[in-house]
């Protein structure tokens, strides 16, 4: 039976769960044919799943659909997991309308309008006349409808719980999910981004068991074809033949631009790379959801296909977090910081007075094409509400496009996403009704991925600050190199005025630098013994994060992180141990490179 149908496990014991044995529970985004709708899976650590999002930009996406095995026919009453997204800041009715669909008959319920919440909502009684019955979910909008599970019962009060922890042990029942095995690794790297990729990649190359997990279907993060930001941080090295292996990979230097089309960011060429490597092995589409540790050290972790629910345990010697939001890390207990910190702690004088919560934002990237006719798009009244004077009218989708920079990026995330959208649909809605330049183009393509700059960061055995980088401090383990200028976001004071606590627009401050090179100590945890990090996760403060954060230095990390992990397997050891006992190996393996020649 396909799993998105399965049915509970035994009556008596779902009956604490509040179900029945002819319940089905069917998970949105394990729908057989996703139609136009996408899977998002950014926000399932705090609403307990991923869901299918109507990602069409104003036009209906295709019916997503499935086939579901009923234990028997009948009448049924049917609720829907939904959330109308605009609610935090829009009373109306919400935007996200759509119907669910049995065997082609549409059920009058509108879904997603509703509610301030992720709740079930009320679908409506249902008669289910064949026990293989074809469920599709009919979008009516375009703008983002998300459902996260449809739930079938015959008790007219059996609404399914809305907790996430209820919520998630009613879900492990009902889909029957076990733990299989992912195998064990001598690395095991989380996160396929610029810096996860390097890292497994230079791990293998030096003879290496690596396992590389992914939580999209696409690697690169935010170098994609899926959010499409632009590399930077490439430059004069210390180790020159560090770096070699993101020369491969990373957008070509003419070609550098935010929001290009997607065969600039080339997802093909990063998947070749991975499938090419020996010792190397992808697993794709799986989420961190757990990590188990022994004393200091961290055992297995893991992970939940966003898809079909399954989850898998991988155990290691050594881990790295190159996940951004250094989810590894802090599922293993490793110390870690967010925000900014007093100016005071490190006597760095572009820190603020008082340790803040402020984080450089994250960024929805958009495009648009002049096409050789007018074409029209709504008025909104759930968008932020844009005026001539506060309308942003730039003909490109810039770095600026930013929000979230006092929310927590983790748990707010969805609230931040859901305002760039909100701001990006607001002002293009202004500037087709108001601007004739504007009357000939659309927009083409929008990330519904965030494009992250800042979130949790890993505490190593050094915290690098601002006067190590503007001072040049040479320390004896110096690896890779940081040339990109500290470069600080905020909220842009003009669309502060109209935005107050919602800005999706900045400015930056930039501090200009010397190439720095940062110490190995950075790159691994002070407490959790078998732990590597790369990428913006690193042991960095906030002001030292506005350089080492972009993208080609984040690859350099991995580099350095996986040449170390094969001085451990080497002598059997622990990543600290590398500065400890084993540098002369790592500078020489730094000044060898692990690139193609």
């Amino acid at each position: 039976m396909n799993r998105q149908c399965i049915i509970l496990l035994t009556a008596a014991l779902l009956c604490a769960l509040h179900a029945s044995a002819a319940d089905i529970l069917v998970e949105a985004e394990s729908f057989s044919d996703k139609g136009g709708w996408v899977v998002d899976q950014q926000f399932m650590d705090q609403m307990g799943s991923p869901y299918l999002m109507a990602h069409g930009i104003g036009k209906p996406v295709a019916d997503a659909y499935t086939t579901v095995v009923f234990p028997e026919t009948g009448t049924y009453y049917m609720f829907v997991r939904t959330f109308n997204w605009t609610s935090p800041w829009y009373k109306g009715e919400g935007p996200g309308k759509f119907n669910v669909l049995i065997d082609g008959k549409k059920l009058p319920a509108v879904l997603g309008i509703e509610g301030d919440r992720w709740l079930w909502q009320k679908a409506g009684k249902v008669s289910i006349k064949n026990r293989q019955t074809k469920i599709a979910l009919h979008d009516l909008t375009g703008f983002n409808g998300r459902c996260d599970a449809l739930y079938f019962t015959k008790d007219a009060a059996g609404i399914p719980p809305d907790d996430v922890k209820t919520l998630g042990e009613l879900r492990r029942k009902m889909l029957n999910i076990e733990i299989k095995d992912g195998g064990d690794y001598e690395l095991v790297v989380c996160g396929a981004g610029m810096a996860g990729i390097c890292a497994a990649v230079a791990a293998a190359r030096l003879g290496v068991k690596v396992a590389l997990i992914n939580d999209r279907p696409v690697v690169g993060g935010n170098s994609s074809s899926e959010i499409r930001v632009s590399t930077g941080g490439d430059g004069k090295y210390l180790y020159p033949n560090i770096g070699k292996i993101m020369q491969v990979i990373r957008i070509p230097r003419e070609l550098n631009a935010n929001g290009g089309t997607a065969e600039l960011y080339g997802d093909d060429k990063k998947m070749n790379l991975i499938h090419n490597t020996p010792n190397l092995t992808l697993f794709s589409s799986l989420h961190i959801i757990r990590a188990e540790t022994d004393g200091d050290k961290i055992r297995a972790v893991t992970a939940r296909h966003i898809e079909t629910g399954e989850e898998y345990r991988f155990t290691g010697a050594l881990f790295a977090d190159c996940t951004g939001d250094a989810t590894v890390g802090y599922l293993a207990g490793a110390d870690w910081r967010m925000g900014s910190e007093s100016r005071y702690e490190a006597f760095e004088s572009l820190a603020p007075y008082k340790a803040e919560n402020h984080v450089l934002g994250s960024s929805n990237l958009w495009a648009f094409e002049t096409a050789g006719e007018p074409s029209s798009f709504p008025a909104l009244d759930w968008a932020c509400r844009i005026t001539e004077e506060s309308a942003i009218a730039e003909d490109k989708p810039d770095w600026r496009w930013e929000g979230g920079y006092a929310k927590n990026p983790i748990e707010d995330a969805e609230n931040i996403r859901d305002q760039n959208l909100r701001a990006i649909f607001g002002n293009w809605s202004y500037l087709k009704n108001n601007h004739p330049k504007y009357a000939n183009r659309k927009i083409t393509w929008m990330a519904f991925l965030s494009g992250k700059r800042e979130s949790r960061r890993l505490m190593g055995d050094i915290i690098l600050n601002q006067n190590d980088i503007l001072n040049q401090v040479r320390y004896d383990d110096a690896s890779f190199t940081t040339v990109w200028p500290i470069d600080l976001h905020y909220p842009d004071p003009r669309n502060s005025r109209f935005f107050p606590g919602q800005e999706f627009f900045s400015y930056c401050v930039q501090t200009p630098i010397y190439p720095c090179h940062v110490p190995y100590r950075c790159l691994y945890s002070r407490n959790i013994g078998n732990l590597f990090m790369a990428g913006r996760n690193i042991s960095v403060t906030h002001v030292a994060h506005g350089s080492i954060r972009v993208q080609l230095t984040t690859a350099m990390m991995g580099e350095v992180v996986g040449m170390a992990a094969s001085v451990c397997k080497k002598h059997h050891s622990l990543p600290r141990s590398v500065y400890q006992q084993h540098l002369g190996e790592l500078k020489a393996l730094m000044s060898k490179g692990v690139g193609e020649n």
